[in-house]
């Protein structure tokens, strides 16, 4: 069984995080979207809310693609949250040259840390190049439309979330 992993803070769960999650069912029979628990960022939604977002979130791709959807989440290192899942790939979703960057560091610090574990770029899809749930928020916040970056569940949250 091929497993992939899927890290991020997923705060919130967007557009664009669903399609790098569908196209990642198509290289894996498992994925794990490993949340990160990771208090430096200061995430608007509790880990428990962004777990069940998307469990709601990726129950709906799991049944379009036949893929087995884990959320899983985690704090310690990138690397042992694969080990720990028994992933043989990490996925990571790139949306700009910037990102690759940043990614490319990580890549190298991974495979000197454990080079069993393959890491795999997916380039977002152009619609959804410019998503990002930092957007999203900011969108959201000065009570802007967000339903084109995020599902609707997920929009009443955010909303919820800034309501005045």
């Amino acid at each position: 069984m091929r497993i992939g992993l899927y890290p991020g803070t997923f705060d919130p769960v967007t557009h664009g995080h669903g399609d790098i999650i569908r196209r990642a069912c198509a290289l894996v029979d498992r994925l794990v979207i490993g949340v990160a628990i990771n208090r430096d960022k200061g995430p608007l939604f509790t880990l428990e809310e962004r777990v069940e977002m998307l469990k709601q979130y990726t129950s709906r791709i799991a049944d379009e693609t036949g893929c087995e959807i884990v959320v899983h989440p985690f704090e310690n290192l990138l690397i042992q949250c694969a080990r720990d899942v028994n992933a043989s790939i990490i996925i990571r979703g790139l949306r700009a040259v910037a990102d690759f960057e940043y990614e490319y560091q990580m890549v190298g610090m991974n495979r000197a840390l454990d080079s069993n574990i393959e890491t795999v770029f997916l380039m977002a899809d152009a619609k959804h190049q410019a998503i990002a749930s930092k957007l999203v928020k900011e969108i959201a916040r000065l009570d802007g439309d967000i339903s084109k970056f995020v599902a609707p569940d997920v929009a009443d949250r955010l909303l919820a979330k800034f309501k005045r």
